[in-house]
């Protein structure tokens, strides 16, 4: 039997209980979701940080596309810090020149880690040659790369996440992400999976004013989600 661990992403303090509560194996901490997820805050970080479980923070420090100039490059390094003081296991980043992945400010990002676990977040997803960059993240001793197989769900990805594998042919770790739900994951059962990232939520009720609705992670959905990972484990032996 194959264990396929589910690492459930987070913007709130309630979802982070409830991602614990539903056994999810591994967190990553943000803020602001409903925009592709921000780094969280500190006072968030510290808090992650005293659960029973690996978290990993997100660094990114705006909205919109990932090529960051120095001011944003210097508070990155700081953020990934600030996750190291609070004792987080990992941090998720990515940043990009032209399409193609910024080496240089990876490695800048990855230095500030230090021992820490460093994924390769969606930035790859808007790679011209994902294999190259697959390729060098590798050389710069990144650990995994969190992808949708550059589609909008990781199910219409499939087909180029099945190659992802093939070509990392264990070098690297592959995260397929976007869409994941326990009715969806089926349709990644040819993948030899053995991690997969999902939020589990459902949509918050609108608050007034205009201040939008948030995505809330719940117990059932990460349980559900565990439960068709063990299924499809049980069946990849």
């Amino acid at each position: 039997m194959t264990r396929i661990l589910l690492e459930v992403c987070v913007d709130c303090p309630e979802s982070l209980r409830a991602a614990i509560a539903g056994g999810a194996d591994r967190i990553e901490l943000c803020s602001a979701l409903e925009i592709g997820g921000l780094t969280p805050s500190l006072g968030f970080m510290r808090l992650a940080g005293t659960m029973p479980v690996q978290v990993h923070a997100l660094i990114r420090p705006r909205s919109g596309g990932f090529e960051f100039d120095a001011d944003e490059l210097g508070q990155m390094v700081e953020d990934i810090r600030a996750a190291r003081e609070a004792g987080l296991a990992g941090v998720v980043i990515g940043a990009l020149r032209g399409g193609v992945l910024d080496l240089e400010t990876l490695m800048r990002l990855k230095a500030a880690a230090g021992p820490m676990s460093c994924t390769l977040h969606r930035a790859f997803d808007l790679c011209a040659d994902p294999f190259a960059a697959l390729d060098q993240s590798v050389a710069i001793g990144l650990d995994r790369i969190l992808t949708s197989g550059q589609a909008v769900t990781a199910m219409e990805g499939a087909a180029l996440l099945g190659r992802l594998f093939g070509h990392a042919d264990g070098r690297i770790g592959i995260l397929p992400a976007a869409g994941i739900t326990d009715r969806s994951v089926a349709a990644l059962s040819s993948l030899p999976l053995t991690e997969v990232h999902a939020s589990c939520s459902v949509l918050g009720p609108t608050a007034p004013l205009g201040f939008g609705a948030a995505r809330v992670t719940t117990v059932a959905r990460v349980r559900a989600l565990k439960a068709a990972l063990v299924d499809l484990g049980r069946h990849s032996s």
